[in-house]
């Protein structure tokens, strides 16, 4: 299946073809404009099965897509091959079995790497008509590099970051942001809408845009769960009476919901990585100073998370943030909740 004809048909009129040429890309796409996506005519590539990917790429498999994966830690991919997929050796060599490639890795130089690299990248392998999906969250930049030489190359591309952690990527309910050509989204939409809910933001570039502007509202919030837990405990409360209490109220928030009990539990395992947070909110400020905006809780809230990178606490999740916050304080919620076990036992 080429889902991107109608897309080549546009390019061919305003580029110099042969007219044969013309003629296919326009056969081409009279064929495609009756043919929807599904499991009988879309082959489907897959690279990154971390914490969200692994999640991700179970939903397409169950849906009765053939899918072929490429991870750097193939180990990493062993539940999904039990699952039926296939696995490459490459990017390139996965791209080149498949008509629409996903890929959700972990920072920009990857993206990089897994589809623009000449010798072993997916745009390498993909065939003309072949549509890129980039899901990871990265430079708006890049992801009009990508839709660049995606177009180039015959091919096509759509930046569609996802916001909802590993809760939202197990239950197939993340907020999916697209950018890219609208008609080619609203053909793919039925195949995103295994993962979540597709949301259109413009251009290329756009999705990602969307996202980072995600993160800055995470980021302050995560700041205010964690300030809140902390004032919350000093002042004597039982925290998850608080927690409850506030989650109904203009306080309630998916953030409170998602990482609010996992905190008291010091339960740090990664939904979203330190890591990447740091990566992204790098990325924000990066954009502010381009734009020429100052965001100082953007800016207070990435120093946050650097110092838990610093303490090498960057393989820890998100929720992490409290680690920084209590010691800054010279408080700890799990000394304060041992304590008043204790008391409750005397």
């Amino acid at each position: 299946m080429r889902l991107l004809s109608l897309c080549l048909l546009h390019r061919s009129t305003t580029h110099t073809h042969s007219p044969s040429l013309f003629l296919r890309h326009y056969m081409a796409a009279a064929a495609a404009a009756d043919e929807s996506i599904g499991p009988s005519n879309t082959k489907l590539g897959w690279i990154g099965t971390g914490v969200m990917g692994r999640s991700m790429c179970s939903h397409l498999l169950k849906a009765g897509y053939t899918v072929t994966i490429y991870t750097r830690t193939q180990s990493k991919a062993e539940s999904l091959l039990s699952m039926g997929a296939l696995w490459a050796e490459s990017p390139k060599s996965l791209a080149s079995q498949s008509d629409v490639v996903f890929s959700i890795v972990g920072y920009p130089s990857d993206v990089r790497h897994v589809i623009l690299d000449s010798a072993s990248g997916a745009l390498a392998g993909l065939r003309p008509g072949g549509v890129l999906i980039d899901m990871t969250t990265s430079d708006p930049s890049l992801a009009v590099e990508i839709h660049s030489a995606a177009s180039a190359a015959g091919c096509s591309s759509v930046d569609a970051p996802v916001s909802g952690g590993d809760r939202g990527a197990r239950l197939a309910s993340l907020s999916i942001f697209t950018g890219g050509d609208e008609t080619l989204v609203t053909r793919l939409t039925p195949l995103l809408n295994h993962l979540g809910r597709v949301y259109y933001m413009g251009g290329p570039g756009k999705g990602q845009f969307c996202k980072l502007a995600n993160q800055v509202t995470i980021a302050s919030t995560m700041v205010g769960l964690c300030e809140g837990l902390i004032y919350a405990h000093k002042a004597g409360l039982d925290l998850s009476n608080y927690l409850n209490a506030i989650s109904t109220g203009a306080a309630g928030s998916k953030s409170l919901d998602l990482y609010g009990n996992r905190i008291l539990k010091r339960d740090f395992e990664a939904g979203f990585y330190v890591n990447h947070f740091v990566k992204d909110l790098g990325i924000c400020l990066r954009e502010c100073q381009n734009m020429g905006l100052a965001l100082p809780g953007l800016a207070l809230a990435q120093q946050l998370y650097l110092s838990l990178k610093a303490y090498g606490e960057g393989d820890l999740g998100t929720q992490a943030l409290v680690l920084a916050l209590e010691r800054l304080t010279n408080v700890s919620l799990e000394s304060g909740s041992s304590k008043s076990s204790a008391e409750g036992k005397n």
